[in-house]
């Protein structure tokens, strides 16, 4: 099983022949310059929620590799309306079965709205489960007790977890969370891309030795083996 950044909060999950993309906001991004959306294979996109910055991309990647979006019923309804219905609409403690994965939604605690600026329905983040692993995808959340629920339910593996502050938790927030979510190992998203988000990397890192976390930097376009 295999995992790709493509920088902010978008991640390609690959198992087996299946690849699971999460919240792609890619063209937009100056610091995924490099990235080439063609390049990108996905059957399901799995969106936490409707701000630009987490789908600009997923109408453009579900048409080139006919893959299914995966949202809530707001942002479905909205891609419906642009002709995209091959989509699985779901909600918050719901959970869906996607190729040999399953992916539970669940809470977190932001904003959302579309493009067009009406309601995207309530943000959510995910906890995929497959090949014996689990991963769970935080989406842009602020540090909550539902945390505390995942790591009760589940053994979780990888916890994708936002550092960058200002519109999300931040690094501190984060270690918080693993612990309460009881991940292993902590992968860091959504920073740098815009200045209120720009972090010090060394900084955030010595802050996650000392609490004893594994706190992984990835770089763009860079793919690790889970």
């Amino acid at each position: 099983m295999e995992l790709t950044y493509y920088g902010h909060s978008c991640f390609l999950l690959k198992t087996g022949d299946t690849g699971i993309l999460f919240d792609p906001f890619i063209s937009q991004n100056p610091l995924a310059k490099n990235i080439d959306l063609k390049s990108i294979k996905a059957d399901y996109i799995l969106l936490s929620h409707a701000h630009g910055d987490h789908l600009a991309d997923a109408a453009t990647i579900a048409n080139q590799n006919n893959a299914k979006i995966v949202a809530q019923p707001e942002i479905t309804d909205w891609y419906a309306k642009q002709d995209i219905t091959d989509t699985i609409q779901m909600n918050i403690g719901g959970t869906v079965k996607i190729g040999a994965a399953t992916a539970k939604m669940v809470v977190a605690i932001h904003s959302s709205s579309l493009p067009d600026g009406t309601y995207g329905g309530h943000p959510a983040g995910y906890v995929v489960q497959v090949e014996g692993k689990t991963l769970y995808f935080a989406g842009d959340t602020a540090l909550t007790y539902d945390m505390k629920i995942i790591g009760e339910q589940f053994a979780v593996n990888y916890a994708l977890l936002p550092v960058g502050g200002h519109y999300t938790m931040d690094a501190q927030d984060a270690l918080v969370a693993a612990d309460w979510v009881k991940a292993q190992q902590v992968i860091a998203m959504h920073y740098d891309s815009f200045p209120p988000i720009k972090i010090e990397k060394e900084t955030v890192s010595e802050m996650a030795k000392k609490s004893g976390k594994d706190l992984k930097f990835m770089e763009i376009g860079q793919t690790i083996t889970l």
